[in-house]
């Protein structure tokens, strides 16, 4: 569906999830700005988006820093205007691969919950109100499939991404009134550079549970990302969207 002349502003866009989810959101019609601190990956996503033809505004930032968050947003609004879609997809975990939680740093949770839960509501605080005063708007966070299964070595991934779906919940019920939707996106073993994080023997286990027998690849999240922000949509709302291949299922 098209989004002629809509703006979006995409989070973790380097790569993965985040390039294939705002690049088509350029295919569809938007102008979209992609925020990320590798400035390398970005370059390459806004040369994926200008070959569309649509406008984009590259920023690296740091979504650990409020300031710098704040500063993002206000040059979007200041380049591309009334920022329309926000799709809140950093997200991740380090280096370090899944932990038992007893062995888990207190540092390490607290990287995990602020870049997968505290950095959402930080982008979404700088779109909100403007969405509700204009009484249009699309909210789309990546949260995961973890929020449902849960996982050993996995607890404060989960407990972040499961906080993310009770944030899309509540925010959606307070934005309703004013017509603008908020919903989560939750993917199951998506092809990306994260999985050379875990253990060794750990992916292949995984691929065992996923009944239709292989990962999901970033372009079909950024189908179901497309569906959430396009006109469509309008009347779904708080809702979430396993793209597992079924595993959510077992």
């Amino acid at each position: 569906m098209s989004l002629d002349g809509k703006v979006a502003v995409v989070t973790g866009a380097a790569g993965g999830i985040g390039r294939a989810s705002a690049v088509r959101l350029a295919q569809d019609g938007a102008d979209v700005a992609v925020l990320d601190v590798n400035e390398a990956g970005l370059t390459e996503t806004a040369a994926a988006i200008t070959a569309t033809g649509r406008r984009c505004v590259p920023v690296v930032v740091d979504l650990f820093e409020r300031v710098a968050i704040s500063e993002a947003f206000a040059r979007v609004k200041r380049e591309l205007g009334f920022i329309e879609i926000l799709h809140n997809n950093a997200g991740g975990r380090l280096r370090e691969g899944a932990q038992p939680f007893d062995t888990a740093s207190a540092q390490q949770w607290d990287y995990v919950v602020d870049l997968n839960l505290r950095a959402v509501a930080d982008c979404s605080r700088e779109v909100v109100s403007e969405m509700k005063a204009e009484r249009r708007g699309r909210i789309i966070n990546t949260s995961s499939e973890q929020a449902y299964r849960g996982g050993p070595g996995f607890t404060e991934y989960a407990a972040a991404k499961a906080g993310l779906l009770g944030f899309t919940r509540s925010l959606a019920l307070e934005l309703a009134p004013y017509e603008v939707t908020v919903n989560a996106v939750c993917p199951g073993i998506t092809r990306t550079a994260a999985l050379d994080a875990l253990p060794a023997g750990r992916l292949e286990a995984s691929m065992a549970e996923v009944p239709m027998g292989r990962m999901v690849e970033p372009e079909e999240i950024a189908h179901a990302v497309s569906f959430f922000a396009s006109p469509g949509a309008g009347f779904v709302t708080g809702e979430h969207l396993l793209v597992t291949g079924g595993r959510t299922l077992r």
